[in-house]
């Protein structure tokens, strides 16, 4: 994965967490073509980026705060 598909799957994980409509590792993984690793790896910096991101058992999504 290049630096510009990373930017993609960032907005787009974001957009998705917003709504609460992510699904779960896998779900995304499999929307995307990509390993839950790089979910995961994806998720990781986003946080470092300082963005609070979670996943929400409840909800089965990333959420994220309105911003």
């Amino acid at each position: 994965m290049n630096r510009f598909q990373k930017q993609v799957f960032k907005a787009r994980l974001l957009k998705l967490a917003k709504l609460k409509s992510t699904g779960g590792p896998a779900d995304l993984a499999s929307r995307f073509e990509i390993s839950e690793r790089t979910v995961k790896r994806m998720v990781s910096e986003i946080r470092e980026e300082g963005i609070n991101i979670w996943y929400c058992k409840s909800r089965g999504s990333y959420v994220t705060e309105e911003i």
